[in-house]
C-alpha cells in the first residue's frame, strides 16, 4: 500500500529533499544540486512563487519513503502559451509502477483542481531550472545544471499515460584534430562578419563591471532570443536578481563572450560556467569547507566547461555570428587547456544550434525528453 501525503512539515521537507541524495548515493553519475538552493522551494517569499503555485507530494510504504514529486503552476508560461497545464517536476522513485502511478495521479488532481487540462515535465519553475527526462546516456556524469535520473523512470512515466512533446540533445565537444587550421579558418570568418556587420566585443575587467555593463541588456536580449523556444518564461525582477547573484559566484569573464552592434546594443552573448560536476559529489551538494575549496579550484583552474547560456538578437540569426562565439569558445578551450566543453541542453529540432558543433570533435552523448499528458479528451 502506497500512501501519498503532501509536504507540510520541516520534516517532511528534509525528507523530500534527501530522497534523491539517498537513492543515488552510490551512483558516480549523479550530480546533486546545492541543498542550499533547494531548500528555498519550501520559503514562502522563494523567487518564483510570485508567478507560480507549487505542490510537493511524498509516497511513503510502510513509513519508509519510496518516491517524491512536485507540480507547478507557471501561470507567467500558461500565459504566453495560451495553454492550461501544470508542470511535474522533481519526480524521483524506486522501481515500482504502483508508486508512480500515485505520485502522478497526486499531481494530476491537483491539476483538474486548478482547472488546467494536462500535465507536462520533467520542467521546472523556468528553463533556469533542471528540465528533461535524461533517456540516453545513463552512464555520463551530469553536469550540475542538469538533472540525472536512472534509465527506468522513462518507462514509469510512460505507463502512467504520458507520451514524448520534445527532445533534447546534449553534446561533448572538444577541439578539432587540427585545432590551429580549423581556429585560424574560424578566426577569419568571424573577423569578417563582425565587420561586415559594424560589430565589436565589449569589454569587462571583472564579473562586477561585466554585471554593471550588460546585465539590463542581457536579460532584455535573453528576453526575445528565448521567447519562442520550449518552457521558457519571461525574467522577473526576482529571477534577474537570483541570476546576477550566481554570475557573481562562479562567472568569470574570461569565458564570456559579449558582441555588440555600432549602437552598444548585444547582439549575441554567450556565457560559459566552471564545471561543478564532480565539486560537488562528495558532499551531496551541502557547503562544507573541503566543498568550498572543491568548488574554488574548479571555478578557478576549471578542466572541463558547461556552456551555459547563448543569446542572438533576432536580426543576427543566420548571418554567420554562431562562428564568432564558436571561434571564441575555441580561443578559450585552447588558452586554458580546456579537455571538453558540455553543450547542455540543445532542442532536438534546432538544427542551426545543433550543426555549429560540427566545427568541432564533438559526440552526441546524452538526450531527455519532455512529456505531455491530456487531462480531458479534446
Amino acid at each position: 500500500m502506497v500512501e501519498i501525503r503532501e509536504v507540510k512539515t520541516k520534516k517532511e521537507q528534509r525528507v523530500f529533499l534527501n530522497f534523491p541524495l539517498n537513492l543515488y548515493r552510490n551512483n558516480d553519475c549523479f550530480v546533486p544540486p546545492l541543498y542550499m538552493d533547494e531548500k528555498k522551494i519550501f520559503r514562502k517569499d522563494y523567487v518564483y512563487y510570485d508567478t507560480c503555485e507549487a505542490v510537493y507530494y511524498l509516497a511513503l510504504r510502510e513509513g519508509k519513503p519510496v518516491g517524491r514529486i512536485s507540480g507547478i503552476l507557471q501561470k507567467a508560461g500558461n500565459q504566453k502559451t495560451g495553454e492550461k497545464r501544470v508542470r511535474f517536476t522533481r519526480f524521483d522513485s524506486v522501481d515500482d509502477q504502483e508508486v508512480a502511478r500515485a505520485l502522478f495521479s497526486a499531481v494530476e488532481t491537483w491539476a483538474r483542481s486548478k482547472g488546467m487540462d494536462s500535465v507536462c515535465g520533467p520542467l521546472g519553475f523556468s528553463d533556469l531550472e533542471r528540465e528533461g527526462l535524461l533517456i540516453d546516456g545513463f552512464d555520463q556524469l551530469s553536469t550540475f545544471e542538469e538533472q540525472y535520473n536512472a534509465e527506468y523512470y522513462g518507462r514509469l512515466i510512460e505507463n502512467c499515460g504520458y507520451r514524448k512533446e520534445v527532445d533534447w540533445v546534449e553534446s561533448r565537444v572538444f577541439l578539432p584534430q587540427d585545432d590551429e587550421a580549423a581556429l585560424e579558418k574560424l578566426t577569419s570568418l568571424e573577423e569578417y562578419v563582425m565587420k561586415r556587420y559594424k560589430l565589436h566585443f565589449g569589454q569587462a575587467k571583472n564579473t562586477r563591471e561585466f554585471i554593471d555593463l550588460y546585465a539590463d541588456r542581457f536579460f532584455e536580449l535573453l528576453d526575445t532570443a528565448y521567447a519562442g523556444i520550449y518552457g521558457t518564461v519571461p525574467f522577473t525582477a526576482g529571477m534577474k536578481k537570483m541570476m546576477i547573484d550566481n554570475f557573481r559566484l562562479i562567472v568569470d569573464v574570461k569565458y564570456v563572450a559579449v558582441i555588440l552592434d555600432e549602437n552598444e546594443n548585444i547582439a549575441c552573448l554567450g556565457i560559459c560556467f566552471p564545471s561543478l560536476s564532480k565539486a560537488v559529489q562528495k558532499s551531496r551538494g551541502r557547503l562544507t569547507p573541503p566543498a568550498l575549496l572543491r568548488l574554488l579550484k574548479a571555478i578557478r583552474h576549471p578542466k572541463t566547461i558547461d556552456l551555459g547560456l547563448v543569446g542572438v538578437a533576432p536580426e543576427y540569426l543566420s548571418r554567420g555570428i554562431n562562428a564568432a562565439i564558436c571561434a571564441e569558445l575555441m580561443k578559450m578551450m585552447k588558452r586554458d587547456g580546456i579537455e571538453y566543453a558540455e553543450t547542455n541542453l540543445n532542442l532536438e529540432d534546432n538544427h542551426a544550434v545543433r550543426g555549429q558543433w560540427k566545427r568541432f570533435r564533438s559526440i552526441e552523448h546524452k538526450r531527455r525528453r519532455s512529456y505531455l499528458k491530456k487531462l480531458t479528451e479534446d
